[in-house]
């Protein structure tokens, strides 16, 4: 390989075809899984070292579980795999007629080129209404969302007007999708089991959790009865159920619904979509709908040797006319054959389309309260509680990670309690002004 530039990168030159994946997340792991000691160079860039699993960010949000409890280094994942290179870094640009990518490190060269990305949060074009909304997406935004959660408690302490502690005890969720039910249901599991304990100065039958969705239902992508009984256990939690209702601003203070109704807050979470984290370079004939056009093979659009898997692919099947759903299962299931068809190419075989294998979906609203939709059977309550705690446990990377989870689980489950309500790092609100600025000019300021 004729590499010119390889030294920035520290990547030895191969005689083997590199291939460079961009992103640690579900699929970039399992592509790099299956590629282990084959006849490839394997070279994963992703802006962090680490894979979080992102089912669990919420709890790690409201203190149930550690940040590094759901989170592995990438380059101890890979350890045993000969002729991989981690590199940590952003991509910046793809320059695929030179067959390169430009990171925040250097440029690259590939043979092929996987963009296994994902996603990030989307504001549909609202991004300035909501700047200061809380996303949750990154554990560090789950450190803030956690700091922040506490912190409003403790200057609710000390607030002297009504009006005021009020909105720091007020919390809006925007999206009925699993993410947003389950922060909404591990709310209302502190405000029933947790914070009272902690702050009994406060009177914590007017702490407010709205959950705020914009469909008729809640958890759209599921049955009809799992979206009713979500709605039967957040009521339980006294959260107030918003529906067919969007919000229309959030200034930090106030939440505007399109209903006319505003609630006063200093806390409003977004979890109602995402979109692709699409990287300059790619032709726009190949973007639909904040995603890029795949074919069965997860190859690029007008593209012969770049491919994306993952939340960012979009792939349209006869079942799925408006692309596969963006979901781990989906990114896991595209990783692994992607992997297989390379190999196939490298030997002269023909590559296997790709086809989805719905195994189900699944959320949970607090303790012993979950929906479980499989193929030929839906249920909820306990026992699907339980379902959704095992499948979550067994995908978790990692030993550790799994026994500390679990520890964690057990020890919530039987104190009523959640022990990491710590304070690390305070949350402070930034401007527009120190959001754009460099960290050595947020420190000086």
């Amino acid at each position: 390989m004729n590499d010119q530039s390889y030294a920035s990168l520290h990547i030895p030159k191969s005689a083997k075809p590199r291939i460079v994946i961009v992103g640690g997340g579900f699929a970039g792991i399992q592509l790099a899984k299956g590629l282990r000691n084959k006849k490839f160079q394997v070279v994963m860039i992703d802006r962090h070292n680490y894979h979080t699993f992102q089912p669990l960010l919420y709890q790690v949000a409201t203190a149930g579980l550690e940040p590094d409890s759901i989170a592995g280094p990438l380059r101890k994942l890979f350890k045993s795999h000969k002729d991989f290179y981690f590199r940590m870094a952003t991509v910046n640009r793809i320059l695929s007629e030179e067959n390169k990518i430009e990171t925040s490190i250097g440029n690259l060269s590939y043979d092929y080129l996987v963009l296994a990305n994902g996603s990030k949060t989307n504001f549909f074009g609202n991004d300035e209404n909501f700047d200061k909304a809380f996303p949750l997406k990154q554990v560090p935004q789950a450190l803030d969302l956690r700091s922040h959660l506490l912190q409003n408690f403790e200057k609710a302490t000390m607030a002297s007007q009504k009006d005021e502690r009020q909105s720091l005890m007020n919390f809006v969720i925007v999206g009925g999708g699993p993410t947003g039910v389950e922060v909404a249901g591990a709310l209302g599991e502190l405000k029933m089991h947790v914070l009272p304990n902690d702050y009994n100065e406060l009177d914590f039958e007017k702490m407010g959790i709205f959950l705020v969705e914009g469909q008729s239902n809640l958890l759209s992508g599921m049955s009809e009865s799992a979206s009713k009984k979500a709605y039967e256990f957040l009521k339980r939690f006294n959260v107030t159920v918003k529906l067919g209702t969007l919000v229309k601003a959030y200034d930090g203070k106030f939440v505007k619904l399109d209903d006319g109704m505003v609630i006063p807050s200093q806390t409003l979470i977004w979890a109602a979509g995402v979109t692709g984290n699409i990287i300059d370079g790619i032709s726009e004939s190949c973007l639909e709908g904040g995603r890029i056009l795949v074919d069965s093979f997860n190859k690029v659009k007008s593209y012969d040797n770049i491919y994306a898997i993952g939340d960012l692919a979009l792939m349209k099947t006869e079942v799925y006319q408006k692309g596969l759903p963006m979901l781990a299962p989906v990114a896991v299931q595209q990783g692994k054959i992607l992997a297989k068809n390379l190999v196939k190419l490298q030997n002269g075989d023909s590559p296997q389309p790709f086809e989805y294998l719905d195994k189900g979906s699944m959320a949970t609203i607090g303790r012993n309260k979950a929906v479980v939709d499989l193929p030929n059977i839906r249920f909820s309550g306990l026992f699907a509680w339980f379902v959704w705690m095992f499948i979550h446990l067994i995908s978790i990377i990692g030993f550790r990670n799994k026994l500390v989870v679990f520890s964690n689980w057990l020890w919530n489950y039987f104190t009523y309690d959640r022990g990491t309500r710590l304070i690390i790092r305070p949350f402070v609100r930034m401007n527009k002004k120190q959001k754009s600025a460099k960290p050595e000019e947020i420190i000086s300021n």
